[in-house]
């Protein structure tokens, strides 16, 4: 989806929300400081081990040490196609894709992954956050993202033959500060209504299960209300309440915003056997789908626990990656599971 249809929908959307600041002072940026980031090197700051598990069927060619998604039975796939074929075959293969990145940050119009520059339109919602305290608990802050559409492996010319690479251009796909829902928890139901039901003890206790089995490497699709280690995706806004630490709270906006995306059919769904012929529309993301490796502002390319899938305890990996005297900008390559098949018989 192009940027202007998107600032065209949003900017529709924000006429119905009454009372949306709209002066040019409410994008300045909280406690006077600026905004800071750098372009990720497409070379240096990708993990390019996260590209694995590689598998055909459920056999895996390369197996890697990150946790994968459920994968076709068979290695043959068999798939609708144009007249006069009507079918084709080909090998139901399996990969992850670095597909998109995304800024996370209290600022503004603050673009992270664009070497950190501010750009004041004199439009949208404020500032989100001066990270007041929690009742004593946390923090409660608010990041805005920005979603990039960024398809690295075709710019690098890799796998070029593969034609289960998404071939796109780059663009900047989402602006939140444009997006009433995303800046009003209230606002956030009119999508979501289903957090009413999860808006107890019982739901939030559950979630402590999908933390155990996202840092055990694999995400409870069964909990899709839960967010892992970091608590839960509603309200599917930037408010994150209860932060115990800058980089779980940026990962926790980075990962709602991929499921509000998802929730609104912006994103597909890509991986396991219903997506072998072709994406389809998953209106409640499968978590286990995504990785997000941080890029900004440090790149964290090795090691064990990069890449991390959604729900992984943060503790693992943020030593060292926050700059508080910064501020709080953050950028994130977002890992996406692809299987498909790649024809033989057309």
């Amino acid at each position: 989806m192009s940027l202007w249809r998107n600032l065209i929908a949003c900017a529709m959307a924000g006429v119905l929300a009454i009372g949306a600041p709209t002066v040019a002072n409410a994008v300045e940026a909280p406690k006077g400081q600026s905004c800071t980031g750098k372009f990720p090197n497409p070379f240096g700051d990708v993990c390019w081990s996260c590209l694995f598990p590689l598998s055909l069927g459920n056999i895996q060619l390369f197996k890697g040490d990150k946790p994968d998604t459920p994968n076709p039975g068979s290695p043959v796939c068999v798939c609708p196609a144009p007249p006069p074929l009507f079918v084709r075959v080909g090998l139901a293969v399996g990969f992850w894709e670095p597909v998109r990145l995304a800024d996370v940050t209290t600022k503004p119009y603050c673009f992270v992954n664009l070497g950190g520059i501010s750009i004041d339109p004199g439009v949208g919602f404020p500032a989100k956050s001066e990270n007041s305290t929690d009742n004593g608990v946390g923090t409660l802050s608010g990041y805005h993202v920005h979603w990039y559409v960024y398809p690295v492996m075709v710019w690098l010319e890799l796998l070029t033959d593969f034609l289960c690479l998404e071939r796109t251009s780059f663009d900047i796909a989402y602006l939140t500060e444009l997006d009433p829902l995303w800046n009003d928890d209230h606002l956030a139901a009119l999508i979501h209504p289903e957090s009413l039901i999860f808006a107890n003890p019982i739901a939030a206790a559950a979630c402590a299960v999908d933390c155990a089995a996202s840092s055990a490497g694999g995400s409870r699709h069964e909990l899709f209300w839960c967010a892992g280690c970091q608590t839960v995706m509603y309200p599917m806004s930037g408010n994150i309440s209860g932060e115990y630490g800058d980089v779980q709270g940026s990962v926790l906006a980075a990962e709602r915003f991929a499921y509000k995306m998802h929730r609104m059919l912006l994103a597909d769904g890509t991986s396991g056997p219903s997506a072998v012929c072709e994406k389809y529309k998953m209106p409640i993301m499968d978590k286990r789908q995504y990785r997000f490796q941080m890029v900004n502002p440090v790149a964290h390319k090795s090691g064990p626990f990069t890449c991390p899938n959604i729900g992984r305890v943060s503790a693992t990996y943020e030593g060292m990656k926050s700059l508080p005297m910064k501020g709080e900008d953050y950028g994130y390559l977002v890992w996406r599971k692809r299987n498909c098949c790649v024809t033989i018989i057309p």
